[in-house]
């Protein structure tokens, strides 16, 4: 008896099927099954709320968005180690659904007022200014940070990771 709940199962069905179309179990004949293929990947959606997750994913699965941000202070409040180069992610839209699996390129932290353009530009929102994101991201985190205790502040740490489509889910 499958005790898992439906979500998992979804999580779990796509998983399978994009690592295989991924490319990531072609090894295992020869050397067994890698740490890569076995684990199944963290799947997490972009934003704070269903709309908002819904129409980032749909700027990664158009080719729009290849990077994303967030505030160090989040991950530390939430015990989570940083994302490094390699690792990989699903990306779920507003309903939880998976939608594409990714790799983490590159991760780097630096303060918000120095976050340079062309990530503004590659997180794929907005007019695609630095101006843009700015604006957009300082309210976000004003709200996002009221949890961890800590304010927004012009150089506050934020995790800045690129990624690539392996595999994606339209519609």
């Amino acid at each position: 008896m499958d005790i898992t709940a439906p979500e998992d199962q979804v999580i779990e069905r796509f998983w399978a099927e994009a690592r295989k179309i991924a490319g990531l179990t072609r090894l295992d004949v020869v050397v067994g099954e890698n740490e890569l293929a076995s684990l199944t990947p963290p799947a997490w959606a972009f934003g704070s709320n269903a709309e908002v997750a819904d129409g980032l994913v749909a700027l990664v699965l158009a080719g729009a968005k290849t990077a994303t941000a967030s505030a160090l202070w989040e991950w530390e409040a939430d015990g989570e180690e940083l994302p490094r180069p390699g690792d990989l992610s699903i990306i779920c839209d507003g309903s939880g659904a998976p939608r594409a699996l990714v790799r983490t390129v590159t991760v780097d932290v630096v303060a918000f007022d120095q976050v340079p353009a062309g990530h503004a530009a590659a997180e794929g929102e907005g007019d695609l200014s630095l101006e843009w994101w700015r604006r957009a991201h300082e309210t976000y985190f004003r709200e996002s940070l009221a949890r961890t205790g800590r304010a927004f502040a012009p150089d506050m740490p934020v995790v800045l990771e690129t990624f690539k489509i392996l595999h994606a889910r339209r519609g």
